[in-house]
């Protein structure tokens, strides 16, 4: 069985005294509450990550998570963090191309592949996103523009290199806007990302890697979308950062 996973990408909130407060709150809830099979990843910024790990380390469910990595290993690079620094407070999972990294700091293909070599290369497992803009929906490319996204990124992975990544579906049209892909277009989304993945690898590693579902998830429409059979989880945004909504969200896996 494929591991189920529900992750939360806090983006650029909370102050230090918040983020510990919220992780706090989140690892007592999966203690008492969950009690499936699921990882829950928390990606907390920057700064924050060492306090939050430490937090979450007698938790066997509890799993931390960067936001973003330098492609580079180390050097002249003002401001980048690279994977051997997150590898070394503790951090298992890397999200790397989200649309706001795609869009804001202009994350082409090539970097982003980089960026996953580097993550798996120190031992953390990528979550790769990808997903269509609504222009591309509505001119019912989006197959093709997913599609794209995942070739141009990960066909240069082996085999072996690819059993780490995790993808993550975000349609860009419903992030942060309250619209959410019905749970039939996810699925379609899934699945069909599930067969370029068998293309570009073969089939049993499509099979075996989690497939995220990260557009508007949250605790309302959550047990529907996982319910689909290619949707291993969620890359949960807005309901991350309330610890009841992530925890119901956790819960609907």
């Amino acid at each position: 069985m494929r591991k189920k996973i529900v992750a939360g990408n806090w983006k650029m909130n909370k102050t230090a005294e918040e983020a510990l407060s919220l992780v706090s709150e989140i690892d007592n809830m999966v203690k008492d509450e969950v009690s499936g099979e699921v990882a829950v990843v928390v990606a907390p910024p920057f700064p924050f990550l060492q306090s939050v790990g430490k937090l979450v380390q007698g938790n066997d469910k509890m799993h931390l998570a960067a936001q973003n990595v330098s492609e580079h290993e180390s050097g002249a690079y003002t401001g980048e963090v690279s994977a051997a620094m997150l590898k070394s407070v503790g951090v298992e999972y890397v999200i790397i191309g989200h649309s706001e990294r795609r869009l804001y700091h202009h994350e082409d293909a090539q970097t982003l592949y980089q960026k996953m070599k580097a993550t798996i290369a120190h031992g953390m497992k990528p979550i790769f996103c990808c997903g269509e803009p609504l222009e591309e929906r509505d001119a019912d490319r989006h197959f093709e523009y997913v599609g794209k996204q995942l070739h141009d990124s990960l066909s240069y992975l082996s085999n072996e290199e690819f059993d780490q990544v995790v993808i993550a579906y975000e349609p860009i049209w419903a992030i942060g806007t309250g619209r959410t892909a019905s749970s039939q277009q996810a699925q379609e989304m899934h699945e069909y990302i599930r067969e370029q993945l068998s293309r570009m690898f073969d089939a049993e590693a499509a099979y075996n890697c989690s497939i995220l579902y990260g557009g508007s998830c949250n605790p309302k429409n959550a047990q529907e979308l996982f319910s689909q059979a290619d949707v291993d989880g969620g890359l949960i945004g807005g309901a991350s950062l309330k610890s009841r909504d992530f925890t119901d969200v956790i819960k609907s896996i």
